[in-house]
């Protein structure tokens, strides 16, 4: 084994390992050997970084700075990530199996992207004057919450951690990161390139460790004001209740199932490419992943040989090679479930067109690698169209014409995201008009913007991500002042 790539947790402006010297170890996916080792924090870490964050806070280090200063510091953390990028792209692709294509030309640079655009929100945060009876001078400011617990997945390490301290820094909060015990690496980065930045001390704490400990700390915690997590429903579940003792402010960003309908006046052809990238892009583990695909009866069989033989086409590679499109699931454990689903799938009676099981790319069956897996003659109860599985496994269902689309595209406890392909423009603002979901595209998928907010509702969550909606719902409160003139 090569030596181990050694990274520390920052705490208080200063790099830190865990008070126990326990550690964690980044296994590459695609190859499953071990090539980093941060820390594993415990209780007492989280709680230390809790503690920083909150004198900071309380002092004003960061809060009552001038927000131009806010942003041109922020501004200075885009400018050092896109300095970084070869590195953190790198570290990205071996902490989560994702393409080095992908790494360099999306993650690394819409990170990037939502820090340069929360630099200039910073000068927009304000309130309003507002009329009222009286003689009353009457007004609103917009404060930042204090010190919140920024709890982000393994799927988009980098990208969602952005998304979540960018607005929460720009707001003038102090921030504790807490990455997936998977995934840790690029987020321990950004923790010292923030203190490259000009954070000051306490600001931005970054712990790595596991959910159950370090994670629950936060989430307990008297001293933190609110907590914005993305991941599981049940996980998010915990977090509520948890948050409630407390009456923490939170934003819950959790699973998905969403529909992708295809209604037989769509360029079908432009339809497949897409489809086929809704629910294989970044291996399927992504929230917005359009896993449930509706394809309207009369192009049905067309549409399904053309997805299916397309996804046969599609061979997972190494995530080094920069001509690979697909890599390796993230962990052994990622893996399971989805074999597991294909199990679940195949007993329930749909029809197995492609993929389905795990793939050897040549090194002696090392590695994540799954099949993209196309299930065809879904029905929309059926296990596998109805529970979120996270990886490259895709339901294909019919449905007869608006009514029945909206219909079964609504039966389901989530309310992430959808698609909508059609060339027709009024039904396609009919159905977006229908569909319960907190995005919803139309003749494309998976197009993401820092100004563009972005959340679901139902059992997907509350409260949104990136634009300046997420600083008014989340990382700023409302303050009513009345002034009496008389």
């Amino acid at each position: 084994m090569s030596k181990l790539l050694k990274k520390q947790m920052i705490i208080d402006g200063k790099p830190a390992d865990s008070l126990s010297g326990e550690t964690c170890r980044s296994i590459n996916p695609a190859n499953e050997e071990a090539f980093a080792e941060y820390p594993r924090a415990g209780k007492e870490d989280a709680e230390a970084a809790i503690l920083s964050s909150r004198k900071a806070f309380d002092a004003g280090k960061w809060a009552s700075a001038p927000a131009s200063r806010r942003g041109k510091v922020l501004w200075k953390l885009a400018d050092l990530i896109m300095q970084n990028r070869q590195e953190l792209a790198e570290l990205e692709t071996r902490d989560t199996g994702k393409p080095i294509r992908e790494t360099m030309s999306i993650d690394i640079p819409m990170a990037a992207d939502v820090f340069r655009y929360f630099a200039g929100a910073a000068t927009k945060i304000h309130g309003e004057t507002i009329p009222v009876n009286g003689n009353f001078f009457h007004y609103t400011v917009r404060e930042p919450v204090g010190v919140l617990g920024l709890i982000v997945p393994w799927n988009f390490p980098l990208l969602i951690a952005s998304r979540k301290v960018a607005p929460a820094l720009a707001s003038g909060n102090s921030v504790v990161l807490k990455p997936a015990e998977i995934s840790s690496l690029t987020a321990l980065r950004l923790g010292e390139l923030g203190m490259e930045a000009g954070l000051p001390e306490g600001v931005l704490n970054v712990v790595s460790g596991e959910g159950r400990t370090a994670g629950q700390a936060i989430v307990d915690s008297e001293l933190v004001d609110g907590i914005s997590f993305t991941g599981s429903t049940g996980v998010g579940q915990g977090i509520m209740r948890g948050g409630a003792v407390n009456v923490k402010k939170l934003s819950l960003e959790l699973g998905g199932k969403s529909p992708n309908i295809v209604f037989a006046d769509a360029d079908l052809d432009l339809s497949v490419k897409m489809a086929a990238a809704a629910i294989f892009y970044n291996k399927g583990e992504v929230c917005t992943a359009g896993s449930r695909l509706f394809v309207e009866e009369s192009a049905y069989d067309e549409f399904a040989e053309k997805l299916s033989a397309r996804a046969n086409k599609m061979v997972p590679g190494d995530p080094m090679d920069e001509n690979t499109r697909l890599g390796p699931l993230v962990s052994q454990v990622q893996l399971e479930k989805v074999s597991e689903y294909v199990s679940v799938g195949r007993e329930a009676g749909a029809t197995l067109s492609a993929g389905g099981e795990k793939h050897d790319i040549g090194n002696g069956g090392k590695g994540f690698f799954f099949k993209p897996t196309v299930f065809t003659e879904v029905k929309n109860s059926m296990r596998i169209a109805q529970e979120e599985i996270f990886g490259p496994v895709l339901s294909v269902i019919k449905f007869s014409d608006v009514a029945d689309a909206v219909a079964q595209a609504n039966d389901s406890l989530y309310g992430l995201a959808a698609g909508i392909w059609t060339r027709d423009v009024k039904k396609a603002h009919q159905v977006a008009q229908k569909i319960q979901a907190g995005t919803v595209w139309i003749n494309t998928y998976n197009m993401y913007d820092a100004a563009s907010p972005y959340g679901g509702n139902k059992m997907s969550g509350f409260g949104k991500e990136s634009g300046m909606e997420s600083i008014q719902e989340f990382y700023t409160n409302s303050k009513t002042v009345w002034v009496d003139l008389n």
